[in-house]
């Protein structure tokens, strides 16, 4: 995959629940030349997302056509007709910027991600401190169906079985620590 302005990036997975978007948001907040790589996904947006922030919503359709032009660094189907992916326009952007790449994405995508990049990527794997409590946060949301939970819930079992692929696991048992200790990680890699 060829891109106009090689750069960093830094790769926040983990189930949903876990904290990474919190922490995300956190290091952007911090001004250490961070830039988010917007998704796009093929669902509908939720009622508080807006279109080239939270994301990009194609549609099914829209995201399909994609694929078939190769404009993602990778994509996956989650669920039947559910895509997310990373277009190769986003970060070719922000490198343009100089300005590293930070991806909040689910765990294969994640792995995805570090495959593409290697040593110019540094992988992080945000855990939660148990099941039980992952499973509360997700119900403290009150966004999703009861099904959806359950979903979720079955998908977090084997994404927690990845977490040694990552170059750090970040245990979440205590947010602002959680975001201490990401920011360190982060600023000792950008300075490499």
């Amino acid at each position: 995959m060829n891109f106009k302005n090689k750069g960093k990036c830094i790769i926040f997975s983990a189930p949903s629940g876990a904290g990474k978007t919190t922490i995300v948001h956190y290091l952007l907040e911090q001004n250490i030349g961070l830039e988010f790589s917007v998704s796009a996904c093929s669902r509908e947006p939720r009622p508080n997302e807006i279109d080239g922030k939270d994301y990009h919503f194609l549609g099914v359709e829209g995201f399909k056509e994609k694929i078939e032009n190769n404009a993602f660094v990778e994509w996956e189907e989650v669920y039947t007709d559910n895509f997310y992916g990373t277009l190769i326009v986003e970060i070719d952007r922000i490198w343009g910027e100089g300005k590293a790449v930070i991806f909040d994405v689910d765990v294969v995508g994640g792995l995805n991600l570090k495959k593409q990049f290697k040593e110019d990527a540094l992988s992080i794997f945000v855990q939660p401190p148990s099941y039980e409590e992952l499973e509360k946060r997700l119900r403290g949301r009150s966004t999703e169906s009861e099904d959806k939970i359950n979903q979720r819930m079955a998908k977090a079992k084997t994404e927690l079985a990845f977490a040694p692929e990552f170059d750090v696991v970040l245990i979440n048992d205590n947010l602002e620590d959680a975001c201490e200790k990401a920011k360190r990680m982060v600023v000792d890699f950008l300075e490499k």
